[in-house]
């Protein structure tokens, strides 16, 4: 039989081109050894992979492409392939490149254009913390880890199609033209025409790096988004004495103009059940005092805003407080972390807080004072304040920035009285400006809510602040011609500077993961509410000596349960992991298999000894009135008839 005939391939990438004499029936992988001779030695033979275009073509792992010859994919003589590579992962700032897994190989360099990407690791990871706030990481598409849902979003190119428009397009029904090509998801004329105020995140990520990165000129990808930031940088490459002892114009921040930000990290907030909020408003409604709850939940895809996220709430946890008629004061919260630990068990994660802002109107028909409006406030600055501090505790991982972080996905939600007397919600989430002020010190509540107060240079002996650099900040408004200005922030600006708007929901038909709600909520004492043992065992079917196995099994699925048995300490780690997924899965097989766990007979026991109490014996004057005798003289004849006096 005679031999095949040896063709030439050229290779293209980053480092160069190279020639290689290959047998068209010898299979991809054996090309491995040959492309590393002639690619640098850090080279991770793992990530190589082959693409038939510099950009947007179609990627394909070389090791994926065992058994493939290389005739079958038609490459002839001459014919040039692009390689693309990773190398060895390293520590770079904090971030380090996860171990590639059959099933999860190492990703290539991943595009914003819609083009087909590798798959990555679906954990989302927050970057860590660095030593220096400025410091980037080199190719944070690499090292950083985000959601599964923010790369489910990056592969979707979303375009907005529309119709044929029989008025204008002149071609047939396979044709296109100006007045019936998709829209960019950021179409201003789509955005006005839907009433959608604000862009979506993955929306204003697709604008910017239309800007910033071109493809068509090949220059060197550059992440498109940038966290502001408004301290003095501990890094100053000038060699001067660290502020306050020095400072250059290479350290310093730039003045800060303020606008309304043009997008929302979270484009709507959605409750899972109605009777979330109808329990979480229970408190004012016992007590007469405010009430504030963390929102558990997870995020999902929005398909009514292009490329939009919304928060889903399955959970409100109450921590410890102080309420009053006012306002409420957070105490120390002790349990947080098992908390978030009990939610991460239910795949649920914190996603924002919510809390009331109520007052009676005295009517006597439930109706609510109308306090927040167009003419006075939507949200006060101590607020604005408050929500942009857990913002900045809970940061959002992007690989389109080159700190590896941007903004967050954390939101704020107010409940209080609209303009009819009705009790309304509202959500909010505070701009990347609003938190980076609050994290330098620049701002400060005011005893106005509509106006946010810029913190001065001197402390308050009157000597100059050596803890914080206060840079000029300015806002535009439009003024009473019309005409759009500038004005000094100092002393106070506008509350809506710092803040965007979100809508709310709740679901035709309620579908959240928590199927009971009637277990006593934590922390909620001041109304003489408790959660006990007794209420455990009432909850899951122990009664005296009895115990109904299915009852219990069936009522789990409360979320304050959940974090109650989990403070108890009885159930192992697998054992809980369980119950979280009976829980939440309400699947009578694992439910079964949960009460043969010795965790789950030892916390019945402890149940039996002090939990539901048997029913008291009924007293004799209830035997009398069954037996039918109506006085005491009859009942005390019949108790004597039987008894001996022998």
């Amino acid at each position: 039989m005679m031999a095949s005939k040896s063709i030439l391939l050229r290779f293209e990438s980053k480092n160069g081109q190279f020639r290689l004499t290959v047998n068209p029936k010898d299979h991809f992988p054996s090309l491995i050894s040959k492309i590393l001779d002639n690619l640098p030695k850090d080279v991770d033979s793992r990530t190589l992979t082959l693409s038939n275009k510099p950009h947007g073509g179609e990627d394909r792992l070389l090791s994926s492409l065992g058994g493939v010859a290389i005739e079958k994919v038609r490459l002839k003589h001459g014919d040039k392939l692009f390689i693309k590579y990773k190398e060895q992962p390293q520590t770079n700032g904090t971030s380090v490149a996860p171990a590639a897994t059959p099933s999860q190989p190492y990703n290539s360099s991943n595009r914003l254009n819609g083009a087909p990407v590798l798959p990555t690791e679906d954990l989302p990871v927050a970057p860590l913390p660095q030593n220096s706030p400025t410091t980037t990481i080199k190719n944070p598409w690499e090292v950083v880890q985000q959601s599964a849902l923010d790369d489910r979003l990056d592969k979707k190119d979303g375009k907005i199609p529309r119709s044929l428009d029989h008025k204008m397009c002149r071609h047939g029904p396979k044709g296109m033209c100006d007045y019936c090509m998709p829209l960019e998801p950021y179409s201003p004329k789509y955005l006005e025409e839907k009433k959608i105020k604000h862009l979506s995140f993955h929306s204003y990520l697709r604008k910017i790096n239309s800007a910033t990165n071109k493809p068509e000129l090949k220059s060197s990808y550059m992440p498109p988004l940038s966290e502001p930031y408004y301290r003095v940088r501990p890094d100053c490459p000038s060699g001067h004495p660290q502020w306050p002892d020095g400072i250059c114009t290479k350290c310093q921040p730039s003045a800060i103009t303020l606008q309304p930000q043009p997008f929302r990290m979270v484009d709507h907030v959605e409750f899972a059940s109605s009777s979330l909020i109808d329990t979480f408003l229970n408190f004012w409604r016992l007590g007469g005092a405010q009430r504030i709850g963390f929102l558990y939940g997870h995020y999902e895809e929005y398909t009514e805003v292009p490329l939009g996220i919304k928060a889903v709430v399955e959970a409100i946890y109450e921590p410890p407080q102080i309420d009053e008629i006012d306002g409420c004061t957070l105490n120390e919260w002790e349990n947080e972390r098992d908390v978030d630990e009990v939610a991460r068990l239910c795949g649920l994660q914190k996603v924002g807080v919510i809390f009331t802002d109520l007052i009676d109107a005295g009517a006597g028909d439930g109706s609510v004072v109308c306090k927040r409006h167009m003419d006075s406030y939507y949200l006060a600055s101590l607020e604005v304040t408050f929500s942009a501090r857990l913002q900045a505790l809970n940061p959002k991982a992007t690989k389109w920035s080159d700190t590896g972080r941007f903004g967050s996905d954390f939101v704020t939600c107010v409940v209080s009285g609209d303009e009819d007397g009705g009790i309304a919600i509202s959500a909010f989430q505070m701009s990347n400006s609003a938190v980076e002020m609050v994290r330098a010190d620049i701002i400060e509540p005011s005893a106005d809510p509509t106006v946010m107060l810029v913190q001065g240079d001197e402390e308050e002996d009157g000597s100059q602040s050596r803890t914080r650099y206060i840079p000029d900040v300015f806002y535009r408004r439009i003024n009473e011609y019309g005409a759009s200005v500038q004005e000094n922030a100092k002393p106070s600006f506008p509350v809506e500077y710092l803040y965007v708007t979100l809508t709310h929901g709740f679901p035709k038909e309620s579908a959240g993961i928590f199927n009971a709600s009637d277990f006593p909520i934590e922390n909620r004492e001041a109304i003489g509410e408790s959660q006990e043992l007794r209420d455990v065992a009432k909850k899951l079917g122990v009664s005296g000596g009895k115990i109904e196995g299915e009852k219990g099994i069936r009522s789990v699925g409360d979320f304050h349960l959940l974090c109650f048995l989990h403070g108890m300490g009885i159930l192992s780690k697998e054992e809980e992991s369980l119950l979280c997924h009976v829980a939440t899965s309400h699947d009578l097989a694992e439910g079964f298999q949960l009460l043969n766990t010795p965790g789950w007979a030892t916390l019945l026991a402890i149940l039996q000894e002090s939990g539901e109490r048997p029913p008291k014996r009924p007293s004799p004057a209830n035997f009398a009135a069954r037996d039918g005798y109506s006085d005491d003289s009859d009942q005390l004849a019949k108790r004597f008839k039987g008894a001996s006096l022998r």
